[in-house]
This record gives structure tokens, C-alpha cells and sequence, in this order.
């Protein structure tokens, strides 16, 4: 084996795509050598730009994207686009505003009642965005270029060799080296089944299609998600198709996709004799929705479709594994630079396996709502009618969305756990803006001296801000930690005793005590 730099990385990622794009990106903001890792040695895909590969961002993801400067990037990047996507996602030409759906039943912005999060503010962040996978590559490799992440192409993993120091990556007959090493190389994880990660979960029940084609009857198919005695099917103008066959995911991957099968299929589950002539692009997929027991053994971690799968039913998944991402950068940063607590890395699994195994169920209880059958055509009605009231519309664009997200970090006030507000001071600043730098924030709205010392202990890891927002929420002040989760708030303005003791917890020791 040829090895091609004898000083180890900080980070070696396995997986360019958006999770380990992402991930490289927070890596270097903290400064730190990234060697990405990517198996494809040419990143276009058609396959990424069939209009059904648009995937919904929920707010996690776009507040991560404000808080690193690269929303506007995205959004801009995807609008010149807006006229393929008008044409072919149905669901964008709606009169009401959808807020999302849930196995195609869709439930609308104006029934969602904004009183049940308190704590949200404006941001820019906030309101539906979808992004297909091609445009969101290219933003991000762009900013991985500009930051200095060093990508690799054709270089995929086949050996692990981990020891108490590093890891040992083989990779296209070459060696690299690495103080840490995380698979983001998706649903078939090499880094995964190498270093031994259980993976369990459930069988599929169908084989999913996406497809590209030309119609010789095209007025045989219904515009929109249709429900047949037989399965399922989305059609989209002027030939982009989406459909489920309920055969145990029994086409996935076994064999070539044909236009005599696609056309079997079609004319199966829409129970029409359409036919099709052409066969631009075709992929399949299933329901099957696996885990991995933790995300970490040792110096490897999972992230994104590596540490879990499922249908891709509400594009939930690119969502789920950049919220990975975006919670293991920090901890990695923090414990290389040797400013983390001892059990900090243990708890990027402990945080997010909980919401990647909720996700799995979420994506579980769609396909039971899709089935062809009697009962699950009634089940159908009844979701129906709950989407249709306030209540049901809210928790459904919760879940959705994301809002409901809130980690379990202790603390005695509601915040903690959750996404800090967009607090705007009298400047302008906004904490999407102070987040930017990617470190932690204390934010004193009081301006109490004993608050301003804390943060002086904490070194670089906290940025301070002494200064009342335009609106506090009825806040005292906010501990926030770099990936933009509350850590501590307070109401009050003389308990400061749990806001050391939450910085203790997620930035380590004060420096006076190292």
C-alpha cells in the first residue's frame, strides 16, 4: 500500500455527500486538518436531478445553513432551477401554503397555530425550501474548497485499522491516517460494515420508483399522489413518476430496470394500460428501515444514511443526517483542541440515535398508511380528519418540520434543548449571525458582571454578549452551544450557579482549572 501523508488528519471522512460535505465544512471552521474520502469519481449523477430527488429542508437544517452563512448560497442556487421544479413538483403549485404531509396527505401553513412554540422568533430560516441533491453538492463542495477540505475521488474505503492513537484508512490501494474517522458514506457503509456496527431494523414491504419517461397516453395518468387497490403512484408532469409496489422490496437492486418493467409496474399499480416509449432515467428504492446500535465504536463514528435508513417518504433522511453532522462537529472539534469534558463525544450517540430511531418509526407509520388493503384505507380517512383540525395540523408540522425537535440536556428551564430563538439586538445582529463563527454564545441580556466572567473562564470556546435584544422572550440570558442548541436560560437574573454548571458540562472545566 502507497501511504500518502505521514502526519494524520484531524478528521478523515468517508462520503462526499451532503452529510459529509457538511461535516468537513464545521470541521475546518474550528480548524482542523479534514481529508474527505469519496468512493464516486464523478459527482454528477442524473439520477440527482430527477424532480422527484427534490428533498424538503426542515428548519434544523436551514437554521444550520443561516448560522454558517450558506442559506442564501442554497436558496439562490436552487431558484435558478425554479422553472424545472414549477413544472414537475405538483405540490408547489398549490394555492394554500403547505406546510408538509404525511404519506401524501398534505396539511397546510394556515391551519398550523404558531402559539404552541413560544419561543420562536422570525429568521430567516423559517417557511418550506426544497433543494434537490446536485445543487446542494455544489454549494457545498464550493465552501469545502474555499475552507481547504482536501476531497479525494475514487477513493473508496476497504480497510480499517483502528489503534488507541488513530485510525488507519485504505482507500484505492493508498493509506491515509486519521485521529478520528466517520462514515458518512451512506445506506451501504463501508466504514460501517467494517468496523463491525450492528445494524438493525425492519424488512421492506415495497420497491419505491423514481422515474423519467415519455407517455404515449399521458391523460391516463391522474396529476398529483394517487391510491390504487394496488399501490401507489405520483405523477408529475411531463413524465416524472414516483410509485410503490407492494412486492416485499422484492425488484430492489436484483435486476435491470427495463422499460418493459417499468411498464409493468406502472400499469400495475395505477391500473391503467398506459404506455410508456421512452425510459429516460430510472431508480428504485424500498422501505427498509435499519439503525445502528450506537454511533460510535471507539475513534469511528456513523453519520447520516451509515448510522440509519429508511423510505425516503417526507425527506426526512438528508435532514436527520445533517442534524448529525451539525451535532458531532462541535464535540470532535472541542475534544481534538482538548477543551471538551471527558464524556462529551459520547454524547453526540446518546443525543441523536434517539431521533434518528423516532424518525425510522415516523417513516414505519407512513408505509402502514399507504398499504392496499380495507383497513388501512379507513386508518387513512381518520389521519385525514386529524390533519384537518388545528391541533393535528400543528403536531403533524412539528414532527415535519422539525420544531418539536428538543434534545433531553436536563435544566429546569423549557428552552433547554431546543433551537435558540433568532434573538435581533438594536444593531441589527442577528444569533444566526454570532453563531457563525461556530462557537458557543452566553448571551446576558441583563449585562451582569458575574455572567461576563464565566464566559472570560470558558478561553475561546464562548463568545459573550452583553446587550437586550429587540425582543427577550422574557429571557434573562441564554447559554447556547455551538451547533445552536440552548445548554442553559434562565428567566431570572441572579441564578447563574446552573449556568456554570452547564458550562462545565458541554465546554469543559474553566481554564483555571485545567
Amino acid at each position: 500500500m502507497q501511504t500518502r501523508s505521514t502526519n494524520p488528519y484531524d478528521v478523515v471522512i468517508a462520503g462526499a455527500g451532503p452529510v459529509g460535505l457538511f461535516l468537513a465544512c464545521e470541521l475546518r471552521l474550528a480548524g482542523l486538518s479534514v481529508l474527505v474520502l469519496e468512493q464516486a469519481e464523478d459527482p454528477h449523477s442524473p439520477l440527482k436531478q430527477l424532480p422527484f430527488g427534490l428533498r424538503g429542508l426542515s428548519i434544523p437544517t436551514t437554521e444550520a445553513f443561516h448560522r454558517r452563512g450558506l442559506l442564501d448560497d442554497i436558496v439562490a442556487a436552487q431558484h435558478a432551477k425554479s422553472g424545472a421544479i414549477k413544472s414537475a413538483a405538483h405540490w408547489m403549485q398549490q394555492t394554500r401554503r403547505p406546510a408538509g404531509h404525511f404519506a401524501g396527505i398534505q396539511f397546510y401553513q394556515d391551519d398550523v397555530d404558531a402559539a404552541k412554540s413560544p419561543y420562536r422568533l422570525p429568521t430567516p430560516a423559517d417557511g418550506n425550501f426544497a433543494v434537490d441533491m446536485e445543487t446542494l453538492e455544489t454549494v457545498l463542495v464550493a465552501r469545502a474548497s474555499d475552507l481547504g477540505v482536501e476531497i479525494r475521488r475514487g477513493f473508496g474505503v476497504n480497510a480499517i485499522i483502528v489503534s488507541d492513537e488513530d485510525v488507519v484508512v485504505q482507500a484505492a490501494g493508498e493509506t491515509c491516517r486519521g485521529r478520528w474517522l466517520v462514515g458518512c458514506d451512506g445506506g451501504r457503509s463501508s466504514v460501517r460494515k467494517i468496523s463491525g456496527f450492528d445494524f438493525v431494523g425492519t424488512d421492506p414491504e415495497f420497491t419505491g420508483y423514481s422515474i423519467d419517461v415519455e407517455l404515449a397516453d399521458p391523460d391516463k395518468l391522474i396529476p398529483g399522489r394517487n391510491y390504487t387497490p394496488t399501490g401507489m403512484y405520483t405523477y408529475a408532469q411531463p413524465g416524472t413518476i414516483a410509485m410503490v409496489d407492494f412486492d416485499g422490496g422484492a425488484f430492489h437492486r436484483t435486476a435491470p430496470i427495463t422499460i418493459e418493467h417499468v411498464q409493468k409496474v406502472l400499469r400495475h399499480v395505477s391500473c391503467t394500460d398506459v404506455t410508456i416509449t421512452v425510459l429516460r432515467l430510472a431508480a428504485t428504492w424500498t422501505d427498509r428501515a435499519h439503525q445502528a446500535t450506537t454511533y460510535r465504536r471507539g475513534r469511528v463514528f456513523l453519520a447520516g444514511d451509515a448510522g440509519h435508513i429508511h423510505s425516503p417518504l417526507g425527506g426526512q433522511g438528508l435532514n436527520l443526517g445533517l442534524g448529525d453532522a451539525l451535532n458531532l462537529r462541535w464535540k470532535l472539534a472541542a475534544t481534538i483542541r482538548r477543551q471538551a469534558p471527558a464524556d462529551l463525544l459520547d454524547s453526540y450517540s446518546r443525543e441523536r440515535h434517539p431521533v434518528g430511531a423516532q424518525i425510522l418509526d415516523w417513516s414505519r407509520a407512513q408505509v402502514a398508511i399507504m398499504r392496499p388493503e380495507p383497513g388501512t384505507r379507513a386508518l387513512q380517512a381518520i389521519i385525514r380528519d386529524l390533519i384537518e383540525t388545528r391541533d393535528g395540523a400543528t403536531y403533524f408540522a412539528e414532527r415535519v418540520r422539525g420544531v418539536s425537535l428538543r434534545y433531553d440536556l436536563g435544566g429546569s428551564h423549557p428552552l433547554v434543548g431546543r433551537s435558540v430563538p433568532d434573538f435581533e439586538w438594536p444593531d441589527g445582529a442577528t444569533v444566526g449571525e454570532r453563531l457563525r463563527t461556530a462557537k458557543g454564545l452566553l448571551l446576558d441580556f441583563d449585562a451582569r458582571a458575574p455572567r461576563q466572567a464565566l464566559a472570560s473562564r470558558c478561553g475561546d470556546c464562548i463568545t459573550y454578549v452583553a446587550a437586550a435584544p429587540e425582543d427577550r422572550l422574557g429571557l434573562s440570558a441564554v447559554l447556547v452551544r455551538p451547533d445552536g442548541f440552548v445548554a442553559w436560560a434562565s428567566d431570572s437574573a441572579v441564578d447563574d450557579e446552573e449556568a456554570a454548571q452547564a458550562a462545565s458540562r458541554w465546554f469543559g472545566e474553566p481554564m483555571e482549572a485545567r
